[in-house]
């Protein structure tokens, strides 16, 4: 857990923690990375939607009423990550801090590194494996894009590791090239990471709405693990009443162990 010296925390061992945690299935608990007076933040699990939308109507599972039941008060959700997305989410502990964490989020004054399994090996602009795509994205990404404006998009990547696994969906190769690449989004467009790999044509694995049908299956089999290859591992931030810097980070779970 993060938690700056001069910040007032709710620890843990609170009695009111104690029995608002005591009170839900074990197995619902979510982890949190931090926890004070006015943020919680956690570590979301890959597949678990953020809170119940109209569109996944019949799910009533969301991490907005886990950490609500869990903490034993009302919880407010500062941004998003999709529901196949693992990692770093932050939830205000009040609609005031909720508006304040929203506006630092709109102007950029946030920091966010995520970790994606993509197909092939991208060619990288620097010396290092790694480059920027500068591609302008259309506002949403579930309707068409002709007619909609195109908002500045930028992510920068960098390339951790490179491999070759035994898998072939293309009888032209016997193997299946994957990179596992480092990428911290300028501005966080809905889908920005997403959409981008997909247009330097290096999609996630496992994105079904971007990337391929047959090589996420034929992976999923391989891994025995079907998920989004994404992961929110970092996110640094001041803390919006104290100010304080806090640079909060969820290790991946041991299913990207062998990617590193």
């Amino acid at each position: 857990m993060t938690s700056p010296s001069n910040l007032p925390s709710l620890a843990l061992t609170d009695p009111a923690a104690d029995a608002s945690v005591a009170s839900i299935d074990p197995s619902r608990a979510l982890r949190l990375l931090h926890l004070d007076e006015h943020l919680a933040v956690i570590d979301k699990p890959a597949g678990l939607l953020v809170h119940r939308t109209a569109i996944d109507a019949h799910e009533e599972d969301a991490a907005l009423q886990r950490l609500r039941d869990q903490l034993g008060r009302p919880v407010w959700p500062a941004h998003r990550l999709d529901r196949g997305t693992s990692g770093v989410l932050v939830f205000a502990l009040s609609a005031e801090v909720a508006s304040l964490l929203g506006g630092a989020l709109a102007e950029r004054r946030t920091h966010k590194r995520y970790l994606a399994l993509v197909r092939g090996w991208p060619v990288g602009q620097d010396d290092e494996g790694g480059g920027v795509i500068d591609h302008p994205l259309a506002r949403d990404p579930e309707l068409p894009s002709a007619g909609q404006p195109h908002l500045e998009a930028q992510t920068e990547w960098t390339c951790l590791r490179r491999h070759e696994v035994p898998v072939s969906t293309d009888p032209r190769f016997a193997t299946t090239r994957l990179a596992l690449l480092a990428c911290e989004p300028v501005q966080g467009r809905r889908h920005q990471i997403r959409r981008h790999l997909k247009h330097i044509a290096h999609p996630i694995v496992g994105d079904a709405n971007h990337g391929k049908g047959p090589l996420n299956r034929a992976l999923a089999a391989h891994f025995g693990l079907q998920r989004l290859w994404l992961h929110a591992q970092r996110l640094t931030l001041a803390h919006p009443i104290t100010g304080a810097l806090l640079k909060i980070e969820a290790a991946p779970g041991a299913e990207w162990g062998q990617f590193f």
